[in-house]
């Protein structure tokens, strides 16, 4: 008899447990601040960028009340699994390595990353004897950290930042020789495409491997949350359907970061 109320008791913590995490409408999201022209903060301290006025416009599709949490990049996907927060959107690149800890929406963009430097040097990227000893600056634990410790991690001083705006302070002020970035972020923090500019792209624009770049940015969730997930993929699907998506994407960005039509 006690076993069986123990079973009784254990299957009603559970129960109870299971619909705690999804029988609501209340959602939090995770977003790592400031990401440019993603997300970043006004003066008056409210969250604005594309990823905010998409994620709004896809919990309204979805009947979602959502909230931001503000969380920075090395934690998220420790504070998703710890329940700190119900999904993260923050531009987090699908890799094969994420999806055995969370789970993926379907893409929502994809965008290239780029090597960096001042314009006043000379570098050639495709000739590694030459980067032998230069810096590169990278955020730590991003797609980009991965790609240049696996193809570079011999030949480049790679120095990891808990912020790519660190890594971007330490370019400018002449204590870095590269950064390799995601490219609306360097659009955006070092101006490149400018005739002014103090900084210029090198190189090809970098999507592969799909082992390290994945397959687009996307929201995670918690494994066991698929229910949350698919009404998040069909708001996704919505927003591109009806041009909701082309609208916010050319308020932020004079590029097309928008994915091909078989994959949305």
């Amino acid at each position: 008899m006690k076993k069986l109320l123990a079973l009784t008791l254990l299957g009603v913590v559970m129960t109870t447990a299971t619909a705690q995490a999804r029988d609501t409408d209340e959602v939090r999201l995770a977003i790592d601040v400031p990401y440019e022209p993603f997300v970043y903060r006004t003066p008056a301290g409210e969250l604005e960028g594309f990823e905010i006025d998409l994620g709004n416009e896809l919990c309204k599709r979805a009947n979602l009340d959502c909230t931001w949490v503000e969380q920075s990049w090395d934690g998220i996907i420790p504070g998703l699994l710890s329940r700190k927060y119900d999904a993260i959107l923050s531009s987090m690149a699908i890799t094969p390595e994420r999806e055995n800890q969370v789970l993926f929406s379907i893409p929502y963009y994809n965008t290239p990353s780029v090597w960096i430097t001042r314009r006043d040097r000379d570098i050639d990227i495709s000739d590694k004897d030459a980067l032998e000893g230069l810096s590169v600056g990278v955020q730590r634990g991003t797609i980009r950290d991965s790609y240049v410790t696996q193809m570079y991690g011999d030949t480049l001083d790679i120095r990891r930042y808990s912020s790519s705006q660190d890594v971007a302070n330490d370019l400018v002020s002449g204590r870095l020789d590269l950064s390799f970035e995601d490219y609306p972020l360097a659009v955006d923090t070092f101006h490149f495409k400018d005739d002014d500019s103090e900084f210029k792209k090198i190189g090809e624009s970098i999507k592969k491997p799909v082992s390290i770049f994945g397959k687009g940015a996307a929201m995670a969730f918690r494994k066991r949350d698929r229910e949350l997930a698919e009404k998040f993929n069909q708001a996704i699907r919505d927003v591109y359907a009806d041009g909701t998506y082309e609208k916010l994407m050319k308020q932020y960005f004079d590029y097309d970061l928008s994915l091909p039509v078989e994959q949305q």
